[in-house]
């Protein structure tokens, strides 16, 4: 079992909802330990090895680039050795696991230090912490002292074999397609070629969707209790809303699974765990929401008790949360006109997506960082194919055939699974969630 404090990665969906379940931050018997998708390595601290971590809590700007905007990191922190040199160093939000709910840099400092846990885990390894604000601070390792140093993420979302496949075939298929549009050749095998390289992509992404499945049916948590949502009516809940979103309360963690497939995993054990649960009313006494909070009572998620509980059968949802959390269970009262949330941009605040369009797109599998690109890109490949196999239909008969062949296959791998989940979505998950009976007061 993983001695806490364990860090806790950034939450994701698809093929990276294995990290969610397998990459751990730790220490173990006075080593940092990396535990990842396909290994784990050690870092030995004190004499030899890390002696000291620096925090630079300074924003990265944005990347602009072909599909969705990359955002920078939130701020680094360096693992370094007596004579300053880098032993390794991640970005903090990898080690958030509610990094993709919040508005960049909206939680920063101690506060940061502290929800991930690289606060406590590095005062357990005994390694001390200093925090600069100036990307010029003397305390960072130079670029001469950062060769050798390795990477403490939690890895990539989707695995190395996908993204070499992806890579290769795609350079391979536009140095071909550059040969063929420019020199007008008809060559055989260079128009074969390219169709089976433009046939690689669309069916990299069925392995992938198969892979991912066979990992994540190895993860399997013991979860003592789960908790899906009864809305009351009239909140816009849907079939797909009520199926897919749940709490679940594992051994050591508290899971929060979002309609996206997204599973944020906030830890119920070590420094940095939840410590309480805060219900919430208004002047009238009347429920609002139930805040989760962690140390120094940060609100680390919140959830709307009209969402939640508010429906037929509720109030048994918000018994069973206080009774296997494990957590201090308190109320409050506002006072006035005092608005909840307010400033409180925590996790849980808008698990409804605000129309059917934007909870398919949230529901697909997921793509790479490219986006609409990639798919393009797979599209224009595949009627490349057929189009040139149209060309030399009559020379070579053979080769025109095949060419034609691979292209209408990626074509139709590509458009089925886009079409099932159109037609599923559309035809029963959007279709309102059974009706709920009004809001039940909390026990």
């Amino acid at each position: 079992m993983i001695p806490e404090p364990a860090l806790r990665p950034a939450a994701s969906r698809g093929p990276g909802l294995e990290l969610c379940h397998r990459s751990r931050l730790y220490l173990d018997d006075g080593d940092l330990v990396l535990r990842t998708r396909t290994r784990t390595r050690r870092f030995p601290t004190g004499d030899g090895g890390i002696t000291r971590a620096v925090f630079l809590d300074v924003p990265g700007a944005d990347m602009e680039r072909m599909g969705p905007t990359v955002e920078g990191p939130w701020g680094e922190v360096q693992l370094q050795d007596r004579d300053g040199a880098l032993v390794g160093s991640f970005d903090i939000a990898d080690w958030l696991p509610e990094a993709p709910a919040l508005p960049k840099r909206w939680v920063k400092g101690e506060q940061l230090l502290d929800r991930t846990g690289v606060a406590a885990l590095l005062k357990a390894a005994g390694i001390p912490l200093q925090v600069v604000k100036d990307r010029d601070d003397p305390l960072l390792a130079s670029r001469s002292r950062r060769r050798g140093a390795k990477s403490l993420a939690a890895g990539s979302d989707f695995p190395l074999w996908y993204w070499g496949l992806r890579v290769v075939a795609g350079v391979v298929w536009f140095a071909l397609f550059s040969l063929i549009l420019f020199f007008e050749t008809t060559t055989p095998w260079v128009l074969l070629l390219a169709a089976v390289t433009a046939l690689v992509g669309p069916v990299a992404r069925l392995v992938l969707r198969a892979w991912t499945r066979l990992r994540l049916r190895r993860c399997v948590p013991v979860v003592r209790e789960r908790i899906r949502p009864t809305p009351v009516e009239g909140m816009g809940a849907t079939v797909r809303f009520c199926r897919d979103t749940e709490l679940r309360m594992q051994d050591r963690d508290l899971v929060l699974r979002v309609l996206g497939g997204q599973e944020y995993w906030l830890p119920l054990t070590g420094p940095h765990a939840l410590t309480s649960l805060v219900l919430v009313r208004d002047r009238s006494g009347q429920p609002l929401g139930v805040e989760l909070r962690g140390p120094h009572d940060q609100v680390r998620a919140v959830l709307p008790w009209r969402l939640w509980f508010g429906g037929g059968g509720g109030t048994d949802g918000w018994s069973r949360l206080r009774r296997t959390a494990g957590l201090t269970a308190s109320e409050r009262k506002l006072v006035g006109k005092t608005p909840w949330p307010k400033g409180l941009l925590a996790l849980g605040t808008n698990l409804l997506p605000d129309s059917a369009g934007t909870a398919r797109e949230l529901s697909r599998f997921p793509g790479t960082i490219a986006g609409l690109s990639s798919t393009a890109v797979m599209a224009i490949g595949s009627f490349f194919s057929i189009v040139q196999g149209g060309r030399i239909e009559t020379a070579h008969p053979g080769a025109a055939t095949a060419a034609i062949l691979a292209g209408a296959v990626g074509l139709v791998l590509q458009a089925v699974p886009y079409a099932a989940h159109q037609l599923r979505s559309r035809l029963w998950l959007e279709r309102p969630a059974p009706k709920q009976t009004p809001m039940e007061q909390p026990a």
